[in-house]
C-alpha cells in the first residue's frame, strides 16, 4: 500500500505531542500563539483581503516553525553544553536571532498590511 493512514495518524500524533511540548515548556511560544490567534481575530474583523491573508498566514506560520526549530535547537545543545565544546551558546544564540527576525519581520508585514484598516475603522468611529 502506498498510503497507510495508521501510519500517517501514528507521525502525526508525535508530531502534535511535540507541539504541545513547545506550548508547555516555552513562554515565547505561548506569547506567539496568543499573538497570532489576535492577527487571526483581527483578519476576521477587518474583513482582510485574500491576498494579505495569505501573506499574514505565512508570517503566523513562519514565526512558529522558527520558534520550534529554536527549541529543537536549544534542547539538543543543552544536552551537550558546554562539554562538548563552547559553541553551544553561540548555535542558541544564532537560533534565537533567526526568531527575533521572523518576528519583527512578520510585526513590520502586520503593520503594513492593518494600518490601513485601522485607519478606515478609526475615521468611521470619529464621524
Amino acid at each position: 500500500m502506498i498510503f497507510s493512514i495508521k501510519k500517517f495518524l501514528k507521525s502525526a500524533r508525535f508530531a502534535l505531542r511535540g507541539i504541545f511540548s513547545i506550548y508547555k515548556t516555552e513562554q515565547n511560544f505561548r506569547f506567539q500563539i496568543f499573538a497570532s490567534c489576535f492577527v487571526i481575530f483581527l483578519i476576521i474583523f477587518f474583513k482582510v483581503s485574500p491576498k494579505e491573508i495569505i501573506v499574514l498566514i505565512l508570517m503566523i506560520s513562519l514565526v512558529l516553525i522558527m520558534e520550534i526549530i529554536n527549541s529543537a535547537f536549544e534542547k539538543i545543545t543543552d544536552m551537550f553544553k558546554p562539554r562538548i565544546h563552547v559553541y553551544a551558546e553561540l548555535v542558541k544564540n544564532i537560533m534565537a536571532g533567526a526568531v527575533l527576525i521572523s518576528s519583527f519581520t512578520a510585526l513590520v508585514i502586520g503593520i503594513i498590511i492593518f494600518y490601513p484598516y485601522f485607519m478606515d475603522f478609526f475615521i468611521k468611529i470619529s464621524q
